[in-house]
């Protein structure tokens, strides 16, 4: 079985999936902090594939950059300057690659959660 990273995004303050939220992949290791790629939510606030699946899914330590502030200010809410939220990290490790990793994002414009998901 090869494993995968997906993510959903919840827009709790609309009560609505969060479309059009951009999205970088980064893997870490020591100092170094690689991009290995960027998307957007579609509709449903998920992404048209995996984030990484099979042979670029390994072991280690990831950060998935969620831009909020982007995505709160294209949906026309009224931020403050500088924005509460505007960009948010979420580091998480992965023990076992075999499995599927899902990192779901609910978030308003002052706080947000996420959990390990399945």
């Amino acid at each position: 079985m090869s494993g995968k990273l997906t993510t959903h995004v919840l827009d709790t303050a609309a009560g609505r999936p969060a479309a059009g939220v951009r999205i970088e992949v980064f893997r870490l290791a020591g100092e170094s902090r690689d991009r290995l790629t960027a998307v957007e939510t579609n509709a449903d606030g998920r992404c048209d594939a995996p984030l990484l699946a099979g042979a670029d899914f390994a072991a280690g330590t990831y950060e998935l950059v969620f831009h909020a502030g982007d995505y709160f200010r294209g949906a026309g809410s009224d931020l403050p300057s500088p924005a509460f939220l505007d960009v948010v990290p979420i580091r998480f490790g992965i023990a076992e690659p075999g499995q599927h990793y899902h990192v779901p994002l609910l978030i308003s414009p002052y706080g947000y959660s996420t959990y390990r998901g399945s």
